[in-house]
């Protein structure tokens, strides 16, 4: 009897194939995650129902349950007692989404794995490696319904530390995820060149990891929507609304005019931060294998300003908003190969 040999390049084409799969439909999560916060529709499904929530109200009578539920809550008592029920089912319709696709990636990561890990493609440290971020798949489940209880009760809307617990372990999966994708390619070593000294591409997707949870806290408050002006905050450098003593006060998470100076102050550190990459990479020939990489980042990183600043003047308009946190993912895709590729030195 014929048995097909699984060689190595095989082994390493399914791998990849299913990690940079992973790696998308995060990303697609994270976009639809975004748009569902955009549209006030996060607290519209108001259980946890692991199986039976998958599938959505098939009948009228279900439909007008599902609302009955969200009657319940504060965000209708006192921001929506006039929605109507189609009204209801366009935000029930993007949390639904939001949940279903957080479900789908579960069975699209764990079913593969187990059959990888069945047929012996990874090594030990691999394996444990790739069953952790399961277990943090798992862990974001729950800290997605931890997010949505904070707005079940007394808010009207989630708490935003946990709404950026949310989003940054989101991305932390990604980053995670994706970078397996890079050591599973193969992207060749730079023997005859060096490394980037300090740390650098580390500690700049630090502060763009950094950075996006700020963001989280922007969107949470709606901070995005005060102060619709740039690069002065009306006309001020810092908000005339706050104490310069706020900034260092622990209410300072609390406020939404400090949150957007800080968002917006954690830009301007990051974009000097990358010309501390920069200059290096492109004045000396030892980084040359870092160059393209290098521009395409700063080409993302400077439509992430340039998205920002839209945001801001537009007061968050959901487009803008929703393509700013896509440039966000943009960013960290070229941070962290640049990273990879600064690691790659024999």
């Amino acid at each position: 009897m014929y048995i097909k040999m699984v060689t190595h390049e095989n082994k390493n084409f399914y791998i990849c194939s299913w990690l940079l799969l992973i790696s998308s439909f995060i990303a697609i999560i994270i976009i639809v995650g975004g748009l569902t916060r955009l549209t006030d529709s996060g607290l519209s499904i108001t259980r946890w129902d692991i199986v039976t929530g998958i599938l959505p109200p098939l009948t009228l009578e279900k439909w007008e349950n599902s609302f009955n539920l969200y009657k319940q809550i504060p965000e209708f008592k006192l921001l929506n007692n006039s929605m109507t029920l189609e009204q209801f089912k366009y935000i029930y319709w993007w949390e639904y989404i939001h949940r279903l696709l957080g479900r789908l990636l579960g069975l699209m990561y764990i079913f593969p794995l187990l059959f990888f890990s069945f047929k012996k493609f990874f090594d030990r440290n691999s394996l444990i490696s790739f069953y952790l971020i399961f277990l943090l798949i798992i862990i974001q489940g729950f800290i997605g319904w931890y997010m949505v209880k904070s707005g079940l009760s007394e808010r009207t809307d989630v708490s935003h530390y946990r709404l950026s617990i949310h989003l940054t372990l989101a991305i932390i999966i990604f980053i995670l995820v994706f970078a397996s994708y890079l050591k599973y390619k193969n992207i060749k070593r730079y023997p005859l060149n060096k490394k980037l000294p300090f740390y650098l591409p580390q500690i700049f997707i630090f502060f763009v990891v950094s950075q996006i949870s700020i963001g989280a806290f922007v969107s949470g408050l709606d901070a995005g929507q005060i102060y619709q002006s740039w690069p002065l905050m009306n006309q001020s450098y810092f908000p005339n609304d706050s104490n310069v003593n706020d900034l260092f006060s622990l209410s300072a998470f609390e406020t939404p005019s400090i949150v957007q100076f800080i968002h917006r102050n954690l830009a301007y550190f990051i974009f000097i931060l990358f010309f501390f990459i920069a200059v290096p990479v492109f004045f000396n020939t030892r980084f040359e294998h870092l160059r393209k990489i290098t521009f395409m980042i700063f080409i993302t990183l400077l439509l992430q300003i340039i998205l920002g600043i839209l945001t801001i003047l537009s007061g968050a308009q959901i487009v803008i908003a929703s393509m700013h946190q896509f440039g966000s993912i943009l960013l960290i895709i070229t941070s962290v190969i640049l990273v990879f590729k600064n690691s790659r030195i024999n």
